[in-house]
């Protein structure tokens, strides 16, 4: 049996979840959220906790535990909580700005970089350098975080770029003089 699998799911008072045969819905204070399970996966409610089953026990179907009960897991800490992530610019004339349902970026190109802002993330950018990311859907925001840190990723010799927050770039020497 999965160790993460067979850990319960605790509910907060402001979650409701409901489910069927092939289907999770929960919803919270931040929004709602919804996934397919599969046909193996069963879920069963106590007072204030989830626990997720399995139905066979073949090898597939055991590497579906885990996996499913967090990503239930990710949907009631989202829909409470919400998820947050910090990403810096760092690098001379970098700088990002929020207009409308856009996020522009100056990264040093010849042109400013814009990126839509999908509807479940709100984005806040503080001091010109730093852009606050907040979402009750992780897999979401951390897919938009990789798109917008993909415009300049860090590099080792000079450690410009975009960076998460708490992220350590390891430096490579330059050239050496004869």
């Amino acid at each position: 049996m999965s160790r993460i699998g067979k850990l319960p799911i605790t509910l907060p008072d402001t979650v409701d979840v409901n489910y069927t045969e092939s289907e999770v819905t929960v919803k919270g204070k931040f929004g709602s959220l919804q996934t397919k399970i599969p046909d193996v996966i069963a879920i069963t409610q106590d007072d204030k906790s989830l626990k997720v089953s399995l139905k066979s026990d073949s090898r597939s179907d055991r590497s579906l535990h885990g996996l499913y009960r967090t990503l239930i897991n990710n949907m009631v800490i989202g829909v409470s909580e919400q998820f947050q992530l910090t990403l810096i610019l760092k690098g001379v004339g970098y700088r990002a700005a929020v207009q409308g349902k856009q996020i522009v970026l100056n990264l040093g190109y010849s042109h400013p970089v814009t990126i839509d802002i999908p509807e479940q993330i709100s984005v806040e950018v503080a001091q010109n350098t730093t852009i606050n990311l907040k979402s009750c859907d992780k897999e979401l925001l951390g897919l938009f975080a990789s798109n917008i840190r993909a415009w300049r990723r860090p590099e080792p010799y000079k450690g410009k770029g975009i960076l998460y927050q708490g992220e350590q770039i390891i430096r490579k020497a330059g050239k050496s003089a004869k």
